[in-house]
């Protein structure tokens, strides 16, 4: 099936919404089990959650960067899948970022033995993987994260003013990437970090039928400003960010 063809997915722009889909950012890591799984699933009424997948001497792991490769009890992305599987509500969706290249075929198979493919959006910086995936697993939703960066530059006074003007750049830009990726069909999605996020990149998503997530939003007030634009869906660490937002 052509991906633009597809009919909208019931959280996306492209369809009716009830509000923004909540997105656990990290639900599952290195070194936890179940209890930690059900405390952070506690913590709101989830629509997604999201785990970060890279490799370990050949063996998909859980891990966001190459530094969580270093944990002493890493976390296989088959038993993180397992346990979802598990634990997880039925109508719950899932997103997988794929943290490099070259392993797509693996992420596939692993969500096809648990027959996840279904409810899963794979996410990546990565246009190379997103067409690899495409042709792979023509069913899977797709997205594209934006910009492409292996670390928060805003993070840190030395490298925050490049990334600010490096974001005015990417808010000028980005809807008329977007629309071109989504066009395409290289992707379903864009995940977006909330610092792009215009009503130009909602727009541009929503027209060519797409979905359109914000990362990483731990602020009540952000995450309201973000969910009265419009989005698909939120992507925060702290499920208490949606009832502590303001009306």
């Amino acid at each position: 099936m052509d991906p633009r063809t597809r009919a909208p997915h019931p959280g996306s722009a492209a369809g009716a919404r009830v509000r923004c889909l909540r997105v656990a950012h990290g639900a599952i890591r290195a070194g936890e089990g179940r209890p930690q799984l059900e405390a952070r699933l506690a913590m709101t009424d989830w629509d997604m959650v999201e785990l970060d997948v890279l490799t370990l001497r050949g063996d998909l792991v859980v891990a966001h960067d190459p530094g969580d490769l270093s944990h002493p009890a890493p976390l296989r992305f088959a038993d993180a899948l397992a346990l979802l599987d598990e634990v997880l509500p039925a109508t719950m969706q899932l997103d997988v970022d794929v943290k490099g290249v070259g392993y797509e075929a693996d992420v596939v198979a692993a969500l096809r033995a648990h027959e996840l493919v279904g409810r899963t959006l794979v996410s990546t910086m990565e246009p190379a993987s997103l067409r690899a995936l495409r042709t792979i697993a023509p069913e899977l939703r797709l997205g594209l994260s934006v910009p492409k960066a292996r670390r928060n530059y805003l993070a840190h006074p030395v490298t925050r003013p490049a990334a600010r003007l490096m974001l005015a750049y990417l808010r000028r830009t980005l809807p008329g990437r977007a629309s071109a990726a989504l066009g395409s069909g290289l992707a379903d999605a864009v995940m977006a970090h909330w610092g792009v996020v215009t009503p130009a990149l909602v727009a541009a998503v929503g027209s060519a039928g797409g979905d359109l997530y914000a990362w990483t939003v731990d602020d009540p007030q952000r995450a309201r400003a973000l969910e009265t634009m419009g989005l698909t869906g939120i992507i925060t660490n702290d499920g208490t960010v949606f009832t502590r937002a303001p009306a």
